[in-house]
């Protein structure tokens, strides 16, 4: 299918974008400019990002592979439909189905970055037959973010307290609605909740000089939309530690517990092979993540913390762990790589080991 070219911003020379229109909504993704054949591989971004992160790693894959980079609703140049929380990740696997029913695609390849790890591995629940495999590069939990413990993700509260749009930080929201990618300068330093200070703290491990495309994925970060229907989402008060839970409307609380899972993987009509990619540095999603809030209280950060006897830190890498290795026992196959010196965003900062893991896996 011969996609039609739109103008956009902060594309690579080779990259072309489209505009897409499905019947749930119209879609903005990433090709490679003039391919139109190959074997699909549908790469999925996560959350405060947009397609134009996978740019570089489309450019390097060989000719016969076909990288298809959308935007996830809520993000990106796609239409500003609104996040049901209380179906978890279903928004953005039934918009990526209907992508692919509108390209004319019926089985592809798929890479999901972060949140967009949890959308392929439900991609791959709900819509079995249209996955012929996952590369799950630093996924969330298969039990959600935050408030479980134990290697079946138990809820430590049952309102799934201290997840979801409560945990936003206002300032970084703020600066996202303002597309202000560094904040007003304190003592002569960037904010240091700023989205850019975020890619450097957070997003890739930290370095003494800036990254060459920064500029690209902070820019990429700022097509983040704000409110109570996108990011952060909306609230609701709790009895419970920290004072509030997740809301029903919004991407954080999409990824809350209570609505977030994929642990069923291993019971998918159809098991495709795995390839799990994270970064051993990893500061987002670690068995003791700097954005769970347990971590933050333990740190003293929020004030009240109850202690970890009652919300210990969440074991999110070793939760993956126990799904995949039940994936492996029920017949799925998958193979776990960890890049030492490296944070949440392989594909960022070990470019060329990735793509060798990826090329390798796809054969």
């Amino acid at each position: 299918m011969d996609l039609p070219a739109v103008t956009a911003d902060h594309l690579l020379e080779g990259i072309q974008a489209s505009d897409i229109d499905t019947h749930r909504l119209r879609m903005r993704v990433l090709t490679r400019a003039g391919q139109t054949t190959g074997r699909p591989l549908l790469l999925v971004h996560g959350n405060i990002s947009s397609s134009l992160f996978y740019q570089r790693l489309m450019l390097a894959l060989p000719d016969d592979i076909r990288p298809i980079a959308p935007d996830l609703r809520g993000y990106g140049e796609t239409q500003a439909e609104p996040i049901d929380a209380t179906r978890g990740l279903g928004d953005h696997v039934d918009d990526l189905v209907a992508l692919l029913d509108a390209l004319g695609i019926d089985r592809a390849d798929a890479m999901g970055w972060s949140m967009g790890g949890g959308v392929i591995a439900r991609l791959a629940i709900d819509a079995p037959g249209r996955v012929s495999s996952l590369t799950l590069q630093a996924p969330i939990s298969p039990f959600g973010y935050g408030c479980t413990k134990g290697l079946d993700g138990e809820l430590v509260f049952a309102d799934a307290a201290g997840t979801g749009g409560g945990g936003g930080n206002p300032r970084l929201i703020e600066l996202l609605a303002a597309k202000d990618p560094d904040g007003v300068l304190t003592d002569g330093q960037p904010e240091a909740v700023s989205p850019r200070a975020t890619l450097r703290g957070l997003y890739v491990a930290p370095r003494e000089t800036p990254w060459p495309d920064e500029d690209l994925w902070v820019a990429s970060m700022l097509t983040t939309r704000t409110g109570a229907d996108f990011y952060p989402g909306d609230s609701t008060a709790s009895p419970n530690w920290p004072g509030f839970a997740p809301g029903t409307r919004g991407v954080l609380n999409s990824m809350a517990p209570t609505y977030c899972r994929w642990d069923d993987l291993p019971d998918a009509a159809e098991l495709p092979p795995v390839l799990w990619i994270r970064g051993a540095n990893d500061l987002i999603v670690a068995d003791a993540a700097g954005l769970d809030l347990a971590v933050l209280g333990q740190a003293g950060l929020i004030p009240g913390y109850p202690g970890a006897d009652v919300i210990p830190p969440q074991p999110m890498i070793a939760q993956t762990r126990a799904v995949l290795d039940r994936y492996s026992t029920a017949g799925g196959a998958y193979r776990e790589v960890v890049f030492d010196g490296t944070g949440h965003s392989p594909h960022l900062e070990r470019q060329d080991e990735v793509l060798k893991e990826l090329v390798t896996h796809l054969g």
